[in-house]
């Protein structure tokens, strides 16, 4: 076996992934090519402009048939960790052989030590957490969703063999929309309702600056104080909302506010693996044709709640429930959407498992962070917990 560099001329190779690891999972839907090209484009992701580096190597067999890839890369925004250097590897492919999978995990630490890393997190993406973060390790029986990890199951004995261990986890939920809503929820949510100067919008009558402007707002507010995390500007903002707009249903994004001020949202986008899943993971001409063929024909099925955040300053005075139950009522009422996915939480975000447990809903997949440290005497430490809350199996209390 022999490690590959990839470039730019040789691209092409990093996707094709063997036939062998995914051609009788009738459950597995390709990534979009153009998506993982865009974040090692050194003109399309800021990162590099700010000192980030990335590498990427795919493994070749004797027959020169790619058998397994991965990326390497350090982020600058996250690079610092614990009082160590931290780098991250993602897009890992891989036979289900540990030889094979070791081979591409060494290449990845040498690397990483080269450019004076302690340590690593995988698989990650080279950018936000919102796409491509974390390793699947339970229920592999349910279609995937978009910019979410999807791999054999085998994939957790070749990080855990090789020596990676769990960072943090990351619960994704599913809950169906003609179910009711808790009693606390209801409780809390209602008191807040009565509030004349509150009020729940949804985005069918805002335009792209304005969903900007309040989506920075919540943002900052409802993630300041977690560790690693960094302020968002409003160009990030616009451009979250302007790489979105092709895709957003105006009626599911929903905006908490208190007289002119957001301060709670649930953004929500259909569902595009239902779409996606006609494009073979490539959005050329063709795919895109097919792809918006099926958007504006198919009949929608699933949403997908991409971020849910409340100011820390309202934490616990029930604009969560209020923002629950005016978007279930909106959103039963257009009769487009039966049931929701609520994208990963991480099982060190206490404050918000525990309104996920309130809410009713149901863990439908796990998926894992892991670190590997380079000195291996070193002492392990997970990802530290946010707010309050007691720890249990599946949520907190």
């Amino acid at each position: 076996m022999s490690v590959l560099e990839i470039n730019y001329e040789n691209e092409q190779l990093f996707f094709k992934v063997h036939p062998s690891i995914y051609n009788n999972d009738i459950f597995y839907i390709a990534p979009i090519q153009q998506d993982i090209k865009k974040i090692f484009n050194l003109q399309r992701n800021k990162l590099f402009k700010m000192g980030g580096q990335a590498k990427r190597w795919v493994l070749l067999n004797e027959q020169q048939e790619c058998i397994g890839r991965i990326a390497a890369f350090i982020n600058p925004k996250t690079v610092q960790s614990q009082n160590m250097k931290v780098g991250g590897i993602g897009f890992f492919e891989c036979i289900n052989n540990q030889e094979a999978a070791n081979q591409l995990f060494e290449t990845a630490v040498a690397w990483l030590k080269s450019e004076q890393m302690e340590a690593l997190d995988g698989p990650i993406n080279f950018g936000e957490r919102d796409q491509f973060w974390g390793l699947l390790v339970d229920n592999f029986r349910v279609f995937n969703s978009y910019g979410l990890n999807y791999n054999p199951p085998y994939y957790q004995q070749l990080f855990e063999n090789f020596g990676f261990k769990t960072y943090f986890e990351q619960y994704v939920f599913w809950r169906s929309l003609d179910r009711d809503v808790e009693n606390i929820f209801k409780i809390k949510g209602k008191e807040m309702l009565q509030n004349p100067n509150f009020k729940v919008i949804n985005a069918e009558h805002l335009n792209k600056d304005q969903i900007a402007h309040y989506f920075l707002e919540v943002y900052n507010s409802a993630w300041s104080g977690i560790a690693g995390f960094k302020e968002m500007r409003l160009e990030q903002a616009q451009n979250v909302v302007k790489s979105l707009w092709p895709i957003i249903d105006k009626r599911i994004i929903f905006f908490a506010m208190m007289k002119d001020k957001a301060i709670g949202f649930f953004i929500n986008i259909p569902e595009l693996n239902e779409f996606f899943q006609y494009v073979n993971g490539n959005m050329n001409w063709w795919g895109k044709l097919k792809f918006f063929y099926h958007f504006k024909t198919k009949k929608r099925n699933r949403l997908v709640g991409i971020v849910f955040g409340v100011d820390r300053e309202y934490h616990g005075k029930g604009v969560d429930g209020a923002i629950i139950i005016k978007a279930g009522e909106m959103v039963v009422k257009t009769n487009l959407y039966q049931e929701t996915i609520m994208t990963w939480v991480g099982d060190f975000n206490l404050p918000m498992l525990k309104v996920v447990n309130e809410l009713g809903v149901d863990r439908l997949k796990t998926l894992i962070t892991y670190r590997y440290l380079f000195d291996r005497n070193q002492i392990f430490e997970r990802y530290p917990y946010v707010g309050k809350g007691k720890k249990t199996e599946n949520n907190v209390e």
